[in-house]
């Protein structure tokens, strides 16, 4: 294969993936690394199709992201390779923090203050916003009851009830009988309705 075959083998795959083709353009992908197994552009393809069969969003929107660093910066498939592996360990880690939201022995390594997360919602002017961009790659952690009445309440009013309820519920032993935290339980019942 010369160059122009090259990108041209890259331009069907990304039209593949762009049309939400993920299995064709995974394949498309595979063949081009088959004769350049060492080239970026094709291993991000594979990656981000793979993503892409389980997860359109997440796969569109690092491939997106992806456009628009490669030409800027050296490690842009280090970026991308990371981001990648960052959801894979937050699924898993969401997963816990759905079991147990108020784990008492987090690692802030593995996520960010609420208080700092608040900073950011500031920031970007939006709480829904803010957490659909790191639900997937970042544990918020609540480090006392205010906080998580606070979260809890923002969730419920931006439309993640069935979250806030998982919150309220996993956290019923921790908070016992306290009735402020009881009180969230209407507070999500009643967006709900």
């Amino acid at each position: 294969m010369n160059k122009i075959n090259q990108n041209l083998l890259l331009e069907r795959a990304e039209n593949s993936f762009l049309k939400g083709e993920y299995n064709n353009a995974l394949r498309r992908y595979g063949l081009i690394l088959k004769d350049y197994p060492t080239l970026d552009e094709a291993k991000i393809g594979v990656y981000l199709s793979d993503l892409g069969i389980e997860s359109e969003e997440e796969a569109q929107a690092l491939f997106d992201y992806y456009q628009l660093i490669k030409n800027e910066k050296e490690d842009a498939v280090d970026i991308i390779d990371g981001l990648i592996e960052n959801i894979d360990t937050s699924k898993q880690e969401i997963q816990k923090l759905l079991l147990d939201p108020m784990e008492e022995q987090v690692e802030y390594g593995n996520g960010i203050r609420y208080s700092d997360f608040l900073l950011l919602v500031e920031d970007r002017g939006s709480f829904k916003k803010t957490f659909e961009d790191i639900m997937f790659s970042t544990k918020v952690i609540i480090s006392n009851k205010d906080e998580f009445i606070d979260f809890v309440t923002h969730l419920s009013e931006e439309g993640f009830d069935e979250m806030a309820l998982g919150y309220l519920d996993a956290s019923s032993q921790l908070f016992g009988n306290d009735q402020e935290v009881l009180a969230l339980y209407h507070i999500v019942n009643g967006q709900l309705k």
